[in-house]
């Protein structure tokens, strides 16, 4: 489910200037003869295509619509003088090296840009006092990195709040275009870039590519490694149900990605077909008392001898004793979840005298290191190539996206100014509820 603001959004793209060289791509300039087209700026896509039947039809402005994605017959740069940097933040998702092969190949196949620079380490490899070597990026260099998990040019969290010595890298580098492919911090931080950027009144582009397992971007339809995860994540589950269905009260515990929103947890349990229950962040629960939780574990057990529950990761966080740490991208530490659920459980049914067998699974770090499934590799190769389309037409501070089915530009703003949660009231969580038969709440109130 895409966010929903509470005010009207604004899609404005802003750009660096006029694009006024023609696009060495060659592409059609006709509706209806067959041969791929270029895009235009004018072409837009609705955002929010739900109507009531009953209401008025609605007249949009261009800022309400969002700007199709695409290569466009003029381009701002001039693909000779371009040295493009490409840079990915944060922890490792399913197709990292995707995207890199595809910004990286589009560059130089289609526009003849042979000066691409891959930032090693995140935002940290910008850092003077840091002294870690750009990587030299090429076909050859990357044409097999989309076999492996991770990012060939590695990762890091934090230092995107270090913006002028960025940009003063940047400058020295002669960068023209940054990609930054990351989540919602290193969303922020290519934010910061872009607008110190400006300030300095440089012409470079900034890009971003949506990268977040938890799916939790504003205006994002899907981020890249999702449905990877979900896959990968859904066989740790059927595993969870094996085990718990060999033992005497088995009960299986899996704990999924998810600081913020269940959309992993949620998603899995709906493919599995195994889960009983799927705690997630955006509803509360309780463990204790007639509708807690434990009670009606104790239930299902009695019920059908063996249970699975999924938790995200940061489900349940009132019921555990609060941090103020953050870690280096300014991220809450949660406390372990699962570790505690185990533990709760386990002295639950020892306390009421009923014998268990409990396997706990935390899957998560072999699940953000997996090599993409085929819909997430060619989902990210789109990515890239609309990537490197924006940039070379002098677009700047957006994301690419893809709303209602179709890739389009977001401006960055829109993307940070609110996360995407999974709504307790929405189809998905009422499909969740339908396939575990889970309690609609497990609360005393």
């Amino acid at each position: 489910m895409l966010s929903i603001m509470a005010t009207e959004p604004d899609f404005t793209v802003d750009t660096l200037g006029k694009a006024k060289i023609p696009s060495p791509i060659t592409y059609s300039t006709v509706e209806g003869d067959a041969i791929a087209s270029y895009v235009r700026d004018d072409e837009r896509v609705l955002y929010d295509i739900e109507a009531d039947v009953q209401g008025e039809s609605k007249a949009y402005t261009p800022a309400q619509l969002l700007q199709k994605a695409g290569p466009r017959q003029k381009i701002y740069f001039s693909p000779s003088h371009v040295h493009a940097a490409i840079v990915t933040c944060g922890g490792l998702c399913p197709g990292l090296n995707d995207v890199i092969r595809a910004i990286t190949r589009c560059l130089w196949y289609r526009y003849g840009v042979h000066r691409i620079s891959g930032v090693r380490y995140g935002y940290q490899g910008f850092l003077p006092e840091q002294n870690i070597p750009t990587m030299e990026l090429n076909p050859t260099v990357v044409d097999d990195i989309h076999k492996i998990g991770g990012t060939v040019l590695g990762s890091s969290r934090g230092g995107g709040d270090q913006t002028e010595a960025i940009v003063d890298t940047i400058e020295r580098m002669n960068v023209n275009m940054l990609f930054a492919i990351g989540g919602d911090g290193t969303q922020k931080g290519a934010l910061s870039i872009a607008e110190e950027i400006e300030r300095r009144g440089l012409k470079i582009s900034v890009i971003g590519v949506p990268k977040t397992i938890d799916n939790d971007l504003a205006f994002i339809q899907r981020s890249f490694g999702f449905e990877t995860a979900v896959a990968e994540a859904t066989g740790t589950v059927s595993s969870a149900h094996t085990e718990a269905h060999s033992a005497i009260n088995g009960i299986g515990l899996v704990k999924l990605m998810g600081r913020d929103s269940g959309f992993i947890a949620a998603h899995t349990a709906l493919a599995s077909h195994e889960a009983n229950f799927v705690l997630i962040p955006e509803v509360r629960f309780e463990l204790d008392g007639p509708n807690g939780l434990l009670e009606h574990l104790k239930k299902r057990l009695e019920r059908s001898g063996h249970a699975v529950v999924i938790v995200a990761e940061g489900a349940g966080q009132e019921l555990i004793t609060a941090s103020d740490l953050t870690d280096a991208s300014g991220n809450r530490k949660l406390a372990d979840i699962g570790v505690y659920l185990k533990g709760q459980i386990t002295s639950y049914f020892k306390k009421i005298g009923m014998s268990v067998n409990l396997k706990y699974i935390d899957p998560s770090y072999i699940i953000r290191s997996a090599v993409a499934a085929p819909t997430d590799s060619l989902y990210c190769s789109r990515l890239g190539n609309n990537a490197a389309h924006a940039a070379m037409s002098g677009k700047t501070k957006i994301i690419i996206s893809q709303v209602n089915n179709v890739f389009v530009h977001v401006p960055i703003q829109m993307v940070v100014s609110t996360p995407n949660r999974v709504d307790p009231e929405s189809s998905l969580w009422r499909d969740v509820i339908e396939s575990t038969h889970q309690p609609l709440t497990m609360t005393n109130e």
